[in-house]
């Protein structure tokens, strides 16, 4: 009996039949143009033809280098040219089709496709300075340190007051550059070497800018601290207090030694957020090179454009804040405030002119095409066509509440009085609870709970069936020499695995240390656990489950689970940018270990100051320093931690409904691969469930409008512009990402610091008190609260039904 060939790949199979047709068109009016020497009856062909048959030549030439190429370095067999039809096409494809950071193989010629699957050095990724290093120079450890001090002090200080600012790392990264100069300028005599190591280049620029943003946002372990003294009136001993936030900071670094072979030495790993310091690191370093003729460089472009959004910023942020004009058509329309409304509404006035607003979600102009088309489709169905029809159907009485908000509330629609229910030991007083009421909810912030239950499923569902093959590959041969980048870093000597290893040990004895000498009420077991769920909602629900009534055990359970994999994802980020830069491994491990224990102490000696020296800090009568992250802290272990995932999402609750989004989560990425192999021209590879998920259960804390401003501005520029102007896009538009994140950050901080943060904001007070700034506060959106529900409650009234 014969053997049944082997079925080719679906994409293969959907089109093999048309591209043979249309290159028969092709080579038929090809020959049709042709003219013949009268001599030798030859077809002679025009310049033009002359020309782009050289250059097919030369691609065809290319594609076979890096072929044979890859074959070297991999021990993968090349791809015969005899067989320049079927083995070609089918091996291009096997290798782009599941994976929507290529190019969709319907676009382009299998030349291309082969082309661009083996190609190492993608256009993204063509961000590097042009000027080369010193490579035996000392590495920056003075402005190193005091970045680390400085970046993480900051933002601690700032991270308790509204309104509040952040500065983030690509601040850091430009403007120590000045600085680094002016160093290199002094005299190296004496003890002034260790200040000035020598001349200032790219490679000291990223050890810097790494040490300053390993630990440049607050720790998240220092809620937990603030959570326990304001609202659960526990101070415990400043050792806890260490422990607890340099072993939750660090724990997760052990992990960047398993996941680097995966995640960043693979060229397919583009990690799109580092091509925008890549681009700045490239505009600040870069001197030298070729530039077309009608391009300005790119330092004049950059410098151009950030001075532009630092002006500009100063209008949405400071001069006319009050830029969303719908809801001044109706100020008092419960409809046009719920649909437009931006802070309690459903956010359909479209665009902000606010880059902040813009960028909030994440950085629209370094986000593929194809993740802001997910984000996209699921916000318009999700929260403009499904949020509104639960809404006015009262699902789990939603008309009683806010459209969107991150409070929560009790059966009078107020803000829920936790103090009611807590007994002396932080734990829950049940029958306090039964007396009072159970929690509700906003239906934006039910659907995002639903949508995290989805998108947990999802995530899994969706690498087992479309990432299968690449991850067990990763799993059991690690790449090497991947790409160009890892072959110029492989001169230098990698980090060994026993570093990493004592790392977690260190940490884990800490951790262990930190939950049995004070009363945490998390056992050991529960610490183990806590490591290795590595996800926030689903820990929530793990700790609620499992160690019921014990708020402080929940949060000290949440952030080892949520924050170990939060500050793996930071450190192997800063990774992949040395990557890019070529920068050695060992100098970046020691530059994040150290910043990481610097900054660390840097934010508990702030959090300590603050708390000595601000009167009314974290209290509700505190008009500028009431806390807003430690508050959402706290509601969540109020949630999760006190009254527990049983009481609201158990078989009698409320909100017993949000399970059946696990099983949503389950279905449509098995759904959408079935389709994706029964119709492979329809591009269904570029659906990513998780995605939609994930992002859209990010409202709350993010408003409606961040969102469609991301996705607008996105398809203009990874979509629109990279295809009609490629060139431009492929040079300038992560610089302009980064020169737009440094105006608008740099103009935030200088408002901030000269007219809001002096005489406790009187600065400039009539500019505060115009029409521009106040028209928004009068309408039932801008009022907050209860204000914009569609049922107003009177004095005595209730709703819902009894706790349980």
């Amino acid at each position: 009996m014969s053997a049944k060939p082997a079925r080719p790949h679906p994409y293969v199979q959907a089109w093999s039949e048309s591209d043979k047709r249309s290159s028969l068109q092709r080579r038929n009016s090809r020959e049709s143009s042709w003219t013949f020497d009268g001599t030798t009856g030859r077809p002679v062909r025009s310049p033009k033809e002359t020309m782009e048959m050289a250059s097919s030549t030369r691609g065809e030439q290319e594609v076979e280098r890096r072929s044979e190429q890859r074959s070297r370095d991999d021990e993968i067999p090349a791809i015969p040219r005899e067989k320049d039809g079927e083995l070609k096409h089918e091996e291009a494809i096997r290798t782009s089709f599941w994976d929507p950071n290529l190019s969709d193989p319907s676009a382009q010629s299998a030349d291309q496709t082969l082309s661009y699957t083996h190609s190492t050095d993608t256009p993204e990724l063509q961000n590097q300075p042009t000027e080369e290093a010193e490579e035996d120079s000392p590495y920056p450890e003075f402005l190193g340190i005091i970045m680390s001090i400085l970046l993480p002090g900051i933002n601690q200080f700032f991270i308790y007051r509204y309104p509040n600012v952040l500065v983030p790392g690509i601040v850091a990264q430009l403007m120590v550059h000045p600085f680094g100069i002016l160093l290199a300028k002094l005299p190296r005599e004496g003890g002034r070497k260790w200040v000035n190591p020598g001349n200032w280049n790219y490679k000291e620029h990223v050890l810097v800018y790494v040490m300053a943003n390993v630990s440049a946002g607050s720790a998240y372990a220092t809620d937990i601290i603030a959570t326990q003294k304001f609202f659960y009136n526990q101070n415990w001993a400043w050792g806890y207090k260490l422990l607890l936030v340099i072993s939750t900071q660090m724990l997760g670094f052990s992990f960047t030694g398993i996941l680097h072979n995966i995640l960043v030495t693979p060229a397919s790993m583009i990690w799109p957020a580092t091509l925008v310091n890549t681009a700045l690191f490239n505009t600040l370093h870069s001197r030298s090179g070729p530039k077309p003729a009608r391009a300005k460089s790119r330092q004049r472009f950059f410098y151009l454009t950030a001075g532009v959004m630092f002006a500009w910023s100063f209008v949405p942020s400071y001069l006319f804040t009050a830029l969303s004009m719908v809801t001044w058509i109706k100020p008092t329309s419960q409809v046009i405030n719920l649909l437009f409304g931006y802070q309690t509404g459903a956010g359909m006035s479209l665009l902000t002119l606010d880059w902040g607003m813009m960028a909030a979600v994440g950085n629209p102009l370094a986000t593929p095409w194809w993740v802001t088309g997910n984000v996209l489709g699921g916000f318009l169905f999700f929260i403009w066509f499904l949020a509104p029809i639960l809404y006015y159907s009262n699902t789990f009485y939603a008309r009683y509440l806010p459209f969107s908000s991150a409070r929560v509330f009790d059966d009078t629609a107020m803000t829920y009085n936790v103090t009611r229910i807590v007994d002396d030991n932080a734990t829950l007083d049940v029958s306090a609870y039964e007396g009072y009421s159970p929690v509700y909810m906003t239906l934006s912030s039910a659907l995002s709970y639903g949508l995290n239950f989805a998108a947990i499923i999802a995530t899994l569902v969706h690498s087992i069936l479309f990432f299968r093959q690449q991850v067990w590959h990763n799993l059991r041969n690690p790449p090497s020499r991947t790409d160009i980048h890892a072959r110029l870093s492989s001169v230098y000597p990698s980090v060994p695995g026993w570093w990493y290893l004592s790392i977690f040990v260190v940490n884990l004895i800490l951790a262990i240390v930190t939950v049995k000498v004070w009363p945490t009420g998390l056992p050991i077991w529960g610490l183990i656990v806590a490591i290795w769920v590595g996800l926030n909602v689903i820990s929530e629900i793990i700790v609620g489950a499992m160690i019921p009534g014990k708020p402080v055990a929940m949060m000290i359970f949440k952030t080892y689970s949520y924050i170990t994999t939060t500050q793996s994802l930071g450190f192997i980020q800063d990774l992949k940018i040395a990557h890019y830069m070529h920068v050695p491994l060992r100098p970046i491990f020691l530059a994040q270990i150290t910043a990481c224990i610097i900054g660390s102490i840097t934010q508990l000696l702030v959090q300590a100051w603050l708390f000595n020296n601000i009167p009314d800090i974290c209290s509700s009568s505190s008009e500028k320093w009431w806390c807003p992250h430690t508050r959402t802290f706290f509601s969540a272990s109020v949630l999760y931690g006190l009254i527990g995932p049983r009481r609201l999402f158990g078989a009698e609750s409320l909100y017993r409904h949000l399970n059946w989004f696990y099983l949503l989560g389950a279905v449509m990425p098995l759904l959408t691969w079935m389709m994706a192999r029964r119709w492979p021209r329809w591009g269904l590879q570029f659906v990513c469930w998780p995605v939609v998920f994930s992002c859209v259960s990010l409202l709350p804390p993010y408003l409606p409008i961040n969102f469609m401003s991301f996705c607008i501005i996105g398809f203009i520029t990874q979509h629109y512009i990279r295809r009609r102007y490629f060139d431009w896009w492929s040079r300038y538009n992560y610089t302009l990402s980064a020169a737009f994140t440094c105006g608008y950050a740099l103009c935030i901080i200088l408002i901030f610091f000269t007219l809001q943060l002096p005489k406790d904001g009187k600065v400039g007070q009539s500019i505060q008190d115009w029409w521009g700034n106040t028209v928004y506060l009068n309408t039932l959106d801008g009022e907050g609260g209860v204000a914009s529900a569609a049922i107003q409650l009177k004095d005595g009234e209730k709703f819902g039904k009894s706790p349980i």
